[in-house]
């Protein structure tokens, strides 16, 4: 409702009988929901206003969550592994849909800014126009930082034969890259 809503940080979520008339739930059914929205700091009540959207990015959900899904070593390699294999299908999406304009601006791109290993795979989980993949990224981004694995950042130099390798459109060399990029950033 909040995102067919267009609703934003901030913005007023509609009152207990509204939403128990739109859900087709019972008021005390809604009443519940929102105090556990409200527990996990997702939204919150302010006496004689309403309840509105919180900004919930920097929200500890995560954290709280991994503490009981990655308690074990497989849940912790799972997630490496699964969103590893998003990223490369990313880059597969990305050679596909790409133009040479869009591989020549990426290179600038990372000429120009200072970033994070993952602020790199962002932009092709978004250059890669998959709203499904982008969204599945970012979750399993938040577990992955959760693990505060320790990640050496690859030199420009492999970010740039990477993007190389995704003009050639060739999946074995795209692979090829990306592994030598990630051995690189765990070494």
């Amino acid at each position: 409702m909040i995102e067919k809503d267009g609703l934003k940080t901030g913005d007023k979520i509609p009152s207990e009988r509204e939403l128990s008339e739109r859900l087709n739930a019972g008021r005390s059914s809604v009443r519940e929901a929102l105090r556990a929205l409200e527990l996990l700091g997702l939204i919150e009540t302010r006496r004689g206003e309403g309840t509105f959207i919180r900004d919930f990015r920097g929200n500890q959900l995560v954290q709280l969550l991994s503490t009981f899904i990655l308690q074990d070593e497989k849940a912790k390699f799972d997630v490496v592994e699964t969103r590893n294999m998003i990223e490369v299908d990313c880059l597969y999406l990305a050679a596909e849909k790409f133009h040479n304009e869009e591989f020549e601006r990426l290179k600038v791109w990372i000429d120009e800014h200072n970033f994070k290993d993952e602020e790199f795979f962002k932009k092709i989980a978004e250059l890669a126009d998959n709203h499904l993949f982008y969204r599945i990224w970012n979750i399993l981004n938040d577990y992955y930082n959760a693990l505060q694995l320790k990640v050496l950042p690859a030199e420009k130099e492999e970010y740039h034969r990477l993007v190389d390798s995704l003009a050639t459109r060739r999946g074995e060399l795209i692979l090829e890259r990306y592994r030598m990029l990630r051995k690189m950033s765990t070494d």
